[in-house]
């Protein structure tokens, strides 16, 4: 069976699990906007990474217009978002609007840690979140808002990565 990592992020998490994965599993890994559709044809399963910006899945238009081409295929699907892991209810939620139902059926879902470094970010990132702040009346959560964090590990894939290789030992590859 042959796989592939394809991963969209904005500040890095979502790419340096996708790296990590790859070596792993031994797996290519691709950004999103570097793969065609003559590309996925070739694959018999896919490990879909992606950021949550605003609420919203960073591979959502992706995942729609390559909806023809991956229908069908076994998916890993990994969200990396600064939500709280336990917070599970609202991350399916993203995946639940973000994700075309024709896939949910052969996907496996894994919610990853993120990271938010306030220097990292663009200035409009800094002055939507501030805004955001700002419209908070919890004064706990205002602040863990604008709090620096990093909780990507190489220990959150563990799960997934036991997944995909328990796939590949069900699944009988092809002979060519």
């Amino acid at each position: 069976m042959q796989g592939i990592i394809i991963y969209k992020g904005k500040y890095g998490a979502t790419q340096q699990y996708a790296e990590w994965l790859g070596q792993e599993l031994n797996l290519p890994v691709s950004a999103s906007d570097e793969i065609n559709e003559k590309a996925l044809n070739k694959y018999d399963f896919l490990v879909i990474g992606t950021s949550v910006y605003i609420g919203k899945l960073q591979m959502e238009s992706w995942l729609k217009h390559n909806l023809p081409f991956i229908i069908g295929k076994k998916i890993f699907f990994y969200q990396v978002a600064g939500t709280p892991v336990e917070l599970r209810e609202k991350r399916q939620s993203y995946n639940e609007t973000g994700i075309p139902n024709e896939l949910k059926p052969n996907c496996e879902f894994y919610f990853l840690p993120g990271k938010m470094i306030m220097k990292d970010l663009t200035w409009k990132d800094r002055l939507m979140l501030k805004m955001g702040a700002m419209l908070t009346k919890n004064p706990v959560e205002k602040k863990t808002m604008l709090t620096n964090y990093d909780n990507v590990a190489k220990t959150h894939i563990k799960e997934m990565l036991a997944a995909v290789k328990n796939s590949f030992e069900k699944q009988p590859f092809p002979v060519y």
